[in-house]
């Protein structure tokens, strides 16, 4: 899930709305993306911005969402869930 907003729209000196800055510098962190990629996918969008923008945005506020990306990834457990796979080898029945 992306980063919650904050009720006010834009961030002061900046020319794209918050949630196009949260979400660039989220997709970054969360998908390990390049800047490029990120550009391509604002792009998709019809999000012009160019990838040095991008790499502003992730210096500036780079560190907050990916602390916020880190925490809301599940944590792993000591309880591990396996599917059991059967194959036929020869008529034999083998499970894996």
């Amino acid at each position: 899930m992306m980063i919650s907003q904050i009720s006010q729209p834009r961030l002061k000196g900046y020319h794209f709305p918050r949630s196009i800055i949260s979400y660039a510098v989220w997709a970054y962190h969360r998908f390990a993306l390049s800047l490029r990629d990120v550009e391509d996918l604002l792009a998709e969008r019809g999000i012009l911005v160019s990838y040095e923008t991008i790499r502003a945005w992730v210096g500036k506020f780079g560190a907050q969402i990916a602390k916020q990306v880190r925490v809301a990834r599940r944590q792993p457990s000591d309880k591990w869930h396996l599917d059991e796979v059967v194959i036929m080898i020869r008529g034999v029945k083998h499970w894996l």
